[in-house]
């Protein structure tokens, strides 16, 4: 019973030395891959069924920023786990922090604390990270993992905006700018900095006239696009090779039950979840097939994006509120109200995920903001009496 014991021990530590090296070398160390991956001939790349899921959750949760919006919207969709569960937070949130989607991939970084009592993570210097081929970008598992953290740190998701403008107003001395429900004005609650919600908004207007696309930014807008409608026909193939999965599956039952190799209560046992899933995949395949029907319509030609840019400011009093706050949020990084002059940060263009707030002048710069001087684009919003604003945007 010693010898037994000793061996089994000098097995433990041969095999626990044989991992960091393995995971060194890119080899698999057991278990399964990561959702949206596949062991192919000892290398992890993506699934082709898995992969547009897995891009999808960080997508939706970038949009909707909660973990249980969107598991209902991917177990509405028809999409299940790799086991055939329907969704839930918790995978949700294990999947967006996941940092293997972005191409880096942990290993030898947890250890059991026994059978059934859960894992522990080692220290940071044992880990071995290897790249693999991503499946989203960095700066979009950034953004979904930044919602996360900040949600760590006592921030609750915010509530939907009802201002043109929420979230995106700032005062000159750093704080941010609210409308409180007894004036019609952006209030600074730090120096008491006040700007009247109607001038605000023809300012914005004003800029629209000049905010006009290159053709280099143009056929990088298109890219981005071209990327989206590739995105959604993966998803829409995914789904319709995962209906057709279903159908054949339900036809075996059948079959089963016409052959009396199947009770009733066993039948209706298996059946009514594959019907369930199936009603949710037909009428998910529609939408998706719609919206990218829509994008191929819009995305013809460049010259139809740029004459939708340019036609923008005559459009903009006949928009909705809605439409309004979904272009402010896509053009715009930030406004500032400053002492005599309000500072309108725009981008050239709408991208297919929402970019990250700058965090200095260089990085601003770096994203290729324009450059908007003159003094009457402050006439629409001017009253008498009252101190015209210069805007301006930094180059």
């Amino acid at each position: 019973a010693a010898m037994a014991q000793w061996e089994r021990e000098e097995i433990s530590e041969r095999v626990a030395a044989s991992v960091p090296i393995r995971a060194k070398l890119g080899k698999p160390l057991g278990g399964a891959a990561p959702y949206g991956y596949q062991w192919k001939d000892r290398e992890l790349i993506p699934d082709p069924k898995e992969a547009p899921i897995r891009r999808l959750i960080y997508e939706l949760f970038v949009e909707h920023r909660r973990k249980k919006t969107v598991a209902r919207l991917l177990n509405e969709a028809g999409h299940r786990t790799r086991n055939g569960s329907k969704w839930s937070d918790t995978t949700v949130e294990r999947l967006v922090r996941d940092p293997t989607a972005k191409g880096l991939r942990r290993a030898n970084y947890t250890k059991s604390r026994g059978p059934k009592k859960g894992w522990d993570l080692k220290p940071e210097a044992e880990w071995v990270v290897s790249h693999v081929e991503p499946i989203v970008s960095d700066d979009l598992w950034n953004q979904a993992n930044g919602i996360l953290d900040g949600r760590r740190n006592g921030k609750r998701p915010a509530k939907k905006a009802v201002q043109l403008f929420a979230g995106l107003v700032h005062c000159h001395c750093g704080g941010k700018m609210y409308v409180p429900s007894n004036t019609p004005k952006y209030v600074c609650y730090r120096c008491r900095n006040k700007i009247p919600v109607d001038d605000l908004a023809a300012v914005f207007q004003e800029q629209l006239r000049d905010f006009f696309f290159s053709p280099e930014e143009i056929t990088r807008y298109l890219a981005g696009a071209d990327e989206t409608m590739r995105s959604k026909e993966e998803t829409l193939t995914v789904l319709a090779s995962e209906a057709e999965k279903l159908r054949a599956d339900m036809e075996k039952l059948s079959r089963l039950y016409l052959a009396d190799e199947i009770s009733k209560e066993g039948l209706g046992r298996h059946y009514r979840p594959l019907e369930e899933r199936l009603g949710q995949i037909e009428n998910e395949l529609p939408a998706l097939q719609g919206e990218l029907d829509f994008l191929k319509i819009r995305l013809l030609s460049s010259d139809e994006v740029f004459a939708e840019a340019r036609d923008l400011y005559s459009r903009w009093p006949s928009l909705t509120p809605e439409e309004k706050r979904q272009v402010v949020e896509n053009i715009t990084e930030e406004i500032i109200v400053g002492t005599g002059e309000i500072e309108i940060r725009l981008c050239y263009l709408p991208s297919p995920t929402p970019p990250p707030r700058p965090s200095g002048p260089r990085e601003i710069m770096a994203k290729g903001q324009r450059n908007f001087t003159g003094s009457s684009r402050r006439r629409a919003g001017t009253r008498p009496g009252r101190r015209p604003c210069r805007c301006h945007a930094p180059p």
